[in-house]
């Protein structure tokens, strides 16, 4: 799950496996699988960094156990 920030600055968790496709235009589009949308304040690059983060941190944890 990662945390994003909606246009109006409301911050809401994702689930980053839903995650079909990104676009820039120049807001930043999120579409899941399902085909629903969202809009948010960050950039392409950093919901990519956030999903990266996110799934270290799953290895990191498996790894400890």
């Amino acid at each position: 799950m990662i945390r994003l920030t909606r246009l109006n600055k409301t911050i809401f968790v994702l689930n980053s496996d839903l995650i079909e496709s990104f676009e820039s235009k120049p807001d930043t589009i999120i579409t899941l699988a399902s085909g629903k949308k969202y809009v948010v304040c960050e950039s392409v690059d950093e919901v990519i960094d956030k999903v990266m983060q996110f799934k270290a941190g799953i290895l990191k944890y498996a790894n400890e156990n």
